[in-house]
């Protein structure tokens, strides 16, 4: 009966009056079959019964009975009907069900990735910690070693100074054994004796001052841009061109002015400079924060100690204030020696190994650095250049 049900169609199985499909199903004496509660309006026996498919007349109205037939058919259909509706309930909530366990599934892949995260921070981090403290280690480790580097520098130029010091004691030991054999050969003095002796005083002097030597040179980094150095850095003159240069801090870009490139924060130095043919010049010492970038007032109060020539012939000290100088006769070659420590600095006329001038009571703070200035050209007049020459 199923499988007969399942081979009808639903339009086979429709009331002609309600159009729907078949409630309690009865049949007419001509063949057709209607729902019970459709034949209800022919209820009347006393009325004519007529067919409402094929109109034909009935008299008395015939009894109509359920056809148990259909009535199966019908049945079946229905359940036939209702069965993929079911199967489509029990396949969504199959998909609802695989659905929710890819769900858990993707939440506890998410919470393994997450946890995976979490470790990996964690090691992450610990390595970090790791490196942290083995930078911290090779950096306390090189500051150890550049330390003990520092320190083995300091003890090595210490025995150097300690060396030179001794040299320069001897020389000057040499040059006091020198003065008093002559001395003591020539007692009593005689009156030539007595005329020679300040020049061999000054001479003596000189020569141990002259012991104090270093080796001198230009800073480029310091010279004006007017100003052209040789390429040894010892000689330097001004060229009235100014040549276009990095304006950097240590550059003085207003005075025609020069710093050597030594500085000098304890002890004694001495150098010499060559001064001959010029109409004009500047040496001395300055300390390091000298002002480099505007017009300065050479004098110790603004940190320059220096001996000046101007117009060929006018000499001063630019102490505070200023010292006019009466020498003889112009120096060639000026000396410049600093004893940083006691406070002073010298400056000698080296041909006649005479002294020029000294600035006592100085108290210096700052690191000391060789002061030049070649003056201005002057249209060739002052072309001559200042030379820092080596001790004879």
């Amino acid at each position: 009966m199923a499988a007969a049900a399942r081979l009808l169609t639903e339009d086979q199985l429709l009331c002609s009056v309600c159009l729907d499909v078949f409630t309690d199903p009865v049949s007419t004496p001509c063949g057709h079959n209607f729902c019970k509660a459709c034949m209800c309006k022919y209820a009347d026996p006393d009325v004519p019964f007529q067919c409402p498919v094929c109109m034909k007349m009935f008299y008395p109205k015939p009894e109509l009975q359920v056809n148990t037939l259909i009535s199966e058919m019908v049945n079946a259909f229905r359940r036939s009907e209702q069965q993929p509706g079911e199967k489509l309930v029990k396949m969504e909530a199959e998909i609802q069900q695989t659905i929710e366990e890819i769900r858990l599934k993707i939440e506890e892949l998410k919470r393994s990735v997450e946890l995976g995260k979490e470790e990996a921070d964690r090691e992450m981090a610990d390595g970090v910690q790791v490196f942290a403290a083995l930078k911290e280690y090779v950096a306390k480790l090189t500051e150890a070693i550049r330390e003990k580097q520092r320190q083995t520098e300091l003890q090595a130029e210490g025995f150097i100074r300690k060396m030179e010091q001794d040299i320069r004691e001897l020389k000057k030991r040499k040059t006091e054994v020198e003065l008093l054999s002559v001395l003591q050969l020539e007692e009593p003095l005689s009156e030539e004796m007595k005329e020679k002796l300040p020049k061999m005083l000054a001479r003596f002097e000189l020569r141990r001052v002259q012991s104090y030597a270093v080796d001198v040179t230009f800073d480029p980094d310091t010279a004006n841009p007017c100003l052209v150095l040789s390429d040894d850095g010892k000689q330097v003159h001004d060229s009235d061109v100014r040549q276009k240069l990095p304006d950097n801090p240590e550059r003085f870009s207003y005075c025609i002015n020069v710093l050597g490139e030594q500085s000098f924060s304890s002890g004694r130095f001495y150098f010499e400079v060559q001064v001959k043919g010029k109409t004009e010049w500047t040496l001395g010492v300055a300390t390091e924060s000298t002002n480099r970038k505007a017009q300065i007032t050479l004098s110790p109060r603004d940190g320059f100690w220096t001996v000046r020539l101007r117009d060929g012939y006018e000499y001063k000290a630019k102490a505070d204030p200023d010292v006019a100088l009466s020498l003889r006769s112009g120096p060639e070659r000026v000396g410049v020696f600093v004893d940083y420590d006691e406070g002073r600095v010298s400056f000698y006329d080296v041909s006649a190994a005479a002294l020029i001038y000294s600035f006592t009571g100085c108290s210096f703070t700052q690191k000391l650095r060789p002061f030049f200035s070649p003056g201005l050209n002057d249209d060739g007049r002052n072309s001559a250049p200042l030379i820092i020459t080596p001790i004879d």
